[in-house]
């Protein structure tokens, strides 16, 4: 063999070499691990089968009515629940919020439109109006929440035809809860809203803790919050739907109004 052959012969096994050192080193690298998304649950489980759906756009605020005609009328309203001990002052301000309607057809959600932040002591009333598109339709209604705060929790009571639903949404547990009754029945008895829509006034007093549920005027519940818990926060109305038939559980709200303590 000459040497030039020879030559040629010896690069061709040095380069086999590298190429087999390589492929060897390539065959025992760790693979790189590829980041992967992170499921994140949008719903919370509300062991009376509701959930709360994203919050909504807010309906339209009216002006402060510290001018208007009204004035007196709330004045009167704020006494009467100084006097029967629901409130502990009646410095405030009043406000009175556009008529609400809308319509929800999700079996067991409720939805929520904020009207005011930064809310502790309060009452709000309203002339509720609601029809179902389902005469055996589960727990639905009207109502409004108070004390939302960014994370989620809130609490929401609503009027249905036969109770009142109180419930409280804790995010820190993943659930929501029923809030039990102090003093009450927490009972009302309306006629079947599936047959013609259902009109009551509604008021929800809260006071350092303590909220007071009213229906035409009379009050049909009496409930303690947790001290623990973060009272002011977001306030607004809400819609709970019993049923996915047609168009749910629709809502009319009028006269919507709130004195807020200061």
């Amino acid at each position: 063999m000459t040497t030039k052959t020879l030559s040629k012969f010896f690069a061709v096994l040095i380069l086999l070499s590298v190429l087999t050192s390589s492929c060897g080193m390539m065959a025992t690298e760790a693979p790189t691990s590829t980041p992967q998304p992170t499921a994140t649950a949008t719903e919370t489980l509300v062991p009376t089968a509701t959930f709360t759906s994203t919050p909504t756009p807010r309906p339209t605020r009216t002006p402060n009515l510290t001018a208007t005609q009204r004035i007196e009328d709330y004045q009167a309203e704020t006494q009467k629940y100084f006097d029967l001990g629901y409130l502990q002052t009646t410095d405030g301000r009043f406000e009175r919020y556009d008529n609400f309607t809308e319509e929800w057809a999700q079996l067991g959600w409720y939805r929520r439109w904020i009207l005011d932040e930064g809310v502790k002591d309060f009452y709000m009333t309203a002339h509720l109006k609601w029809s179902s598109a389902y005469r055996n339709a589960d727990v639905s209604g009207c109502g409004f929440f108070f004390a939302s705060q960014e994370n989620g929790d809130h609490y929401a009571v609503f009027l249905d035809r036969k109770e009142i639903l109180f419930l409280n949404s804790d995010q820190t547990s993943g659930y929501s809860r029923r809030v039990g009754l102090t003093r009450g029945t927490g009972r009302v008895d309306f006629d079947n809203p599936a047959d013609q829509p259902v009109e009551a006034e509604f008021t929800v007093i809260v006071n350092s803790g303590y909220v007071y549920v009213l229906v035409d005027g009379e009050t049909v519940g009496e409930y303690t919050l947790s001290q623990s818990r973060v009272l002011t926060g977001a306030l607004g109305v809400t819609l709970l739907s019993g049923t996915n038939a047609d168009y749910g559980t629709r809502c009319e709200m009028t006269e919507i109004h709130a004195w807020i303590q200061e």
